[in-house]
């Protein structure tokens, strides 16, 4: 069956694999561009079966749902992990389908974890901060510590909190999580425990749980105070789940030692986008660029090229089955 498909969002790290795609299914016709869906650009998807998305703004202006209904789609393929910025009422109201990539690599994202927390731990933000002033001294204020000797403690233990507990216990770390699921696979390499236990004991505290009211500001002020002083956070996930504020304050007052950031809270303010110069970013964020025991990522975990073809591929098969008549693989709204 032809399939005629528009990928919103497209990269050009993505688009080597829809090319591929396109080649070795000769029936299907996929079409891709770089614009964000929106209430502006929704008029392209005439004439395509389906659409697949993969953008961090939230879509949500209704007329963007009432168009693709107008037009016949019926299934809004997202090409993420998060599925945050739909806006369920309308998609439900409009009958569409969606679906999204809950698996596209774990690994890449917990491995972007570890990178983190070991920059943090080993205090490389103090050594380059150092070479830029050619300071080639070993001051004691920089002795770090070795992983085997810490607790990591992980909120959210789905796919991707599964993997980074896995690999910091196969580094020797002793493990303890919390998620309101116990998966008894985890068992061998992680201990479940209570919410408030895990931010009293851990040394490196990893989030991982999806954004919601019940999570959104799940780490502010509260959480900062209880946490160890010498304790790093590390926040692969969604940037609302911390309260910003609280973090500087918590950093400045020395109340945790450090941050690694893949993900903001406003972070679509500064996210791929280049700067002249620092007092260009907001307020919030120049502080935490100043900061040597901060390491900041452009919401780029993900970003390796297994993540970035499955990405593209199981979007792609998910919108196929849904069009031959089966179930896709990962319903959000089913």
């Amino acid at each position: 069956m032809l399939m005629k498909v528009l990928m919103y969002g497209m990269t050009p790290d993505q688009k080597i694999y829809v090319d591929k795609w396109n080649k070795d299914h000769a029936a299907d016709d996929i079409q891709t561009t770089d614009e964000q869906l929106t209430a502006q650009t929704v008029d392209k998807a005439k004439n395509f079966d389906a659409v697949s998305v993969m953008q961090t703004s939230n879509i949500e202006d209704e007329e963007v749902y009432r168009k693709l209904a107008s037009l016949g789609i019926k299934h809004l393929a997202l090409r993420t992990v998060g599925y945050n910025i739909i806006n369920f009422d309308y998609a439900n109201k409009y009958h569409l389908l969606i679906t999204n990539v809950p698996a596209y690599s774990p690994r890449a994202i917990a491995e972007n974890g570890l990178t983190a927390a070991m920059f943090l731990l080993r205090k490389w933000g103090g050594y380059f901060k150092q070479e830029k002033d050619l300071n080639f001294t070993r001051p004691e204020s920089l002795i770090s510590d070795e992983i085997y000797n810490k607790t990591v403690g992980i909120i959210g233990l789905g796919r991707i909190g599964s993997a980074t507990a896995e690999i910091y216990h196969a580094l020797g770390a002793k493990v303890i999580g919390y998620d309101i699921v116990k998966n008894v696979a985890n068992e061998a390499f992680v201990t479940y425990t209570d919410f408030d236990t895990v931010i009293k004991n851990a040394d490196i505290l990893s989030l991982h749980t999806p954004l919601d009211q019940s999570t959104q500001g799940m780490i502010g002020t509260k959480q900062f105070k209880e946490m160890k002083n010498d304790a790093l956070l590390i926040n692969q996930a969604r940037g609302p789940l911390v309260d910003t504020a609280a973090l500087i304050a918590a950093l400045k007052k020395h109340e945790i030692a450090g941050a690694g950031l893949d993900v903001l809270a406003d972070e679509n303010q500064i996210f791929m986008k280049k700067f002249d110069n620092i007092k260009q970013l907001p307020e919030d964020y120049q502080e935490l660029a100043k900061m040597p025991n901060v390491v900041i990522t452009p919401h780029s975990a993900y970003y390796t090229k297994t993540a970035v073809q499955n990405m593209a591929e199981q979007s792609l098969t998910d919108i196929k089955r849904v069009l031959n008549g089966q179930k896709p693989i990962f319903p959000v709204n089913l």
